[in-house]
């Protein structure tokens, strides 16, 4: 079965990832535990995205907890982003995964959008680059 990234996909876990596109950017929105289990969901999710020349903006409102395979995770989309001319933006951050990036000094290297639901207003808008 071929990857939708237009539709929403739970799991055991009641963990879900969405991809919006729009001219620019893309949206992935995650709601639950980011972890090792569900990780995995998120790369089958973002590696079929180009981000050449595009903001992508990772939605994190719904992301209550998220462990060190998470913030792996945030990492090399990060890294791909930059070797691909793209860029990649965390929004609304909530306070334990806001605690994991300032305790492993990984804050500093995202761009930090902290303006609650500001990837679906951005979404709206051309990506700035």
């Amino acid at each position: 079965m071929a990857f939708d990234p237009g539709r929403w996909f739970l799991t055991m876990t009641d963990f879900r990832v969405h991809v919006s596109k729009f001219p620019g950017r893309c949206v992935v929105t995650l709601v639950g535990e980011l972890d090792f289990d569900t990780c995995p969901q998120v790369t089958q999710a973002t590696d079929v995205m180009i981000m050449r020349g595009r903001t992508v903006s990772l939605d994190l409102a719904g992301v209550s907890f998220m462990d060190a395979s998470g913030l792996g995770l945030l990492q090399c989309l990060r890294r791909r982003a930059g070797a691909e001319d793209g860029v990649l933006e965390l929004c609304g951050l909530q306070a334990q995964p806001q605690r994991v990036l300032d305790l492993t000094g990984t804050r500093t290297h995202f761009r930090i959008v902290t303006a609650p639901g500001a990837a679906a207003r951005l979404a709206a808008y051309p990506a700035a680059m």
